[in-house]
């Protein structure tokens, strides 16, 4: 049997909240969103590449957020001694590039994991929390306005590379 990316649900940020559980819904809808984009396809399905010269891909884009999440809330954030997982000073796009004989379940699950990890990183700092990272200064609120805009920017993306390989379009 061919493995294909899990079903799953998405819950709509409440419309009242404070601003902690606001930021955090919104984030954990988009997600869940990207997530949602790639789910009952193939790994084949999710290597697959929009339109030369550009590289991008599903797959790439979970190994792209992955990344984010890695970066700004564990590296960033509470300054992990981490590497990338996907990427390196030698290879600053192998999130996107290096698909070939990448194994699709595994890194939606490195996805998956990097999520709770982030969100474990950050569970007891305020979003008042201030961090300097490559010699600038960053507060938590901002990584959070940050990786919402992130993801949300690559929905986009995963709207129309879902949209090419199988017409599928949706919320």
């Amino acid at each position: 049997m061919t493995w294909t990316a899990p079903e799953l649900s998405r819950t709509k940020p409440p419309l009242v909240a404070d601003e902690r559980t606001m930021l955090q819904s919104w984030l954990d809808l988009h997600r869940r969103t990207l997530q949602w984009k790639c789910a009952g396809l193939a790994a084949e399905q999710l290597k697959r590449r929009c339109v030369a010269p550009s590289t991008l891909s599903l797959l790439g884009l979970v190994r792209h957020l992955t990344e984010c999440e890695r970066g700004w809330f564990r590296i960033a954030t509470r300054g992990a001694p981490l590497d990338y997982l996907y990427c390196g000073e030698d290879n600053p796009n192998g999130d996107f590039d290096d698909i070939a004989d990448a194994d699709a379940a595994a890194d939606l699950a490195a996805l998956r994991a990097e999520i709770e990890l982030a969100d474990a990183a950050v569970a007891d700092l305020p979003l008042e929390h201030v961090f300097s990272y490559r010699a600038t200064e960053y507060s938590l609120r901002w990584v959070y306005v940050h990786m919402i805009e992130e993801y949300a920017r690559h929905n986009g993306h995963a709207d129309f590379l879902r949209e090419r390989i199988d017409g599928a379009t949706g919320d």
